[in-house]
């Protein structure tokens, strides 16, 4: 389960393919317990015939929606690339340049920043907070698991029960061969994908390349980067829930470190906007208006719509020294440990927005492999859920 994976994905590319029992996809990790419930009780035989039922639906509808989709070449789709005037949308130049460390965060001030709603989604309780509340089907139980929430949150605050740390950089950057940013001169090269699918006139194909100026415009542009976590000491405190057989308390904490950690991003990217790059100064934004993510910029993650390519985190750990300087690793499938970690890139013109990159076409995953130098075959398998072939 989570964000690098989708049931449409499990149907189409998983389920089919593995025989010895069967594939469920879920939102997140910790809602596997309810599955492997089912998996386990009287009720599994029907629980799975709605699944492979379910899955089968979804592909069907995945073949005939690809037989309709139309792909631009991918010299047209650079083409069409998304425009911006960077001599009217002049690159602000970073107070911060280079890389700066923080160990031991305040976790009282990471909380206030918190988004309780995906905490809510972690249990299968769906609503918005606060409103959840007073759900008149799930709101006295939501109550409860908010008092248990906030309660051992206070508790990992009091007792310092987690660590905080975090290591942001920015850096000089320009756009190269349509898709690649180049940081420092060569000292890294953030290769992009672009969206390829056809589009209606006018409609671009947007590369998160094209909000960074082109080298050849003579206009020095900046990107940045970021990795921090809230996971560091956790490991002690989920082996004494576990030894106690406490599963809810198990579940409960790591929930809070997830949220912890997004909450921890949202307040970098913050004081990143108007202290160490302050391309926004004026900004004056409530917690709602953040996670309504009405900022100037953007902090697309490797792995996620926009930047869906998680090979990207080498490189931006390498150039933020993250495993040393932030105590976060990499694992062989590029997961982050602790797992109470995000990661990310800083985008700052004003233009940059979210998108998803959507399917792609074997000549763009071509053109990608030889411009990182590796293989066809290397760049399918990290592309998998984005071909359209």
């Amino acid at each position: 389960g989570g964000a690098t994976t989708s049931k449409v994905h499990t149907a189409v590319k998983i389920e089919e393919n593995f025989t010895k029992g069967q594939t469920v996809h879920v939102l997140d990790a910790s809602r596997s317990v309810p599955v492997v419930g089912k998996l386990l009780n009287d009720h599994k035989v029907g629980f799975v015939k709605e699944i492979q039922e379910d899955y089968q639906r979804l592909r069907d509808l995945h073949n005939k929606r690809r037989a309709k989709k139309e792909f631009l070449k991918i010299e047209d789709a650079h083409k069409n690339k998304f425009q911006i005037d960077f001599e009217k949308d002049k690159p602000v130049k970073p107070n911060l340049l280079g890389n700066k460390v923080f160990e031991n965060y305040d976790l009282k001030e990471i909380a206030e920043y918190i988004d309780w709603t995906p905490f809510f989604r972690t249990w299968e309780l769906a609503g918005k907070y606060p409103e959840i509340l007073e759900d008149k089907i799930v709101g006295e139980e939501c109550v409860k698991l908010f008092a248990d929430a906030t309660q051992m949150l206070h508790q990992i605050i009091d007792e310092k029960w987690l660590e905080a740390r975090a290591v942001i950089g920015i850096w000089e950057a320009n756009s190269v061969s349509d898709t690649i940013i180049e940081v420092n001169n060569g000292e890294a090269n953030l290769q992009q994908l672009r969206q390829q699918s056809k589009k209606v006139a006018g409609v671009p194909s947007i590369s998160l390349a094209d909000f960074i100026a082109p080298k050849e415009s003579g206009i020095q542009d900046y990107v940045g980067g970021f990795v921090v976590t809230t996971g560091l000491g956790i490991d002690e405190h989920i082996a004494r829930f576990e030894a106690d057989h406490d599963d809810y308390n198990s579940i409960l904490l790591k929930a809070l470190a997830d949220r912890l950690a997004e909450a921890f991003a949202e307040l970098m990217h913050k004081k990143v906007r108007l202290e160490y790059w302050g391309y926004a100064t004026n900004e004056n934004l409530d917690n709602e208006a953040l996670i309504k993510e009405n900022y100037k910029g953007i902090r697309p993650a490797p792995g996620y719509p926009a930047c869906p390519d998680h090979t990207l985190k080498r490189e931006l750990f390498k150039l933020l020294d993250a495993t040393k300087l932030a105590g976060v690793e990499l694992t062989e499938s590029l997961a982050m440990f602790p797992t109470a970690a995000v990661s990310g890139f800083y985008f700052g013109n004003p233009q940059a927005k979210y998108f998803g990159l959507g399917k792609i076409a074997k000549d763009q995953i071509q053109e990608y492999a030889k411009q990182k130098n590796v293989s066809i075959e290397s760049a399918e398998k990290w592309m998998s859920p984005n071909l359209s072939y």
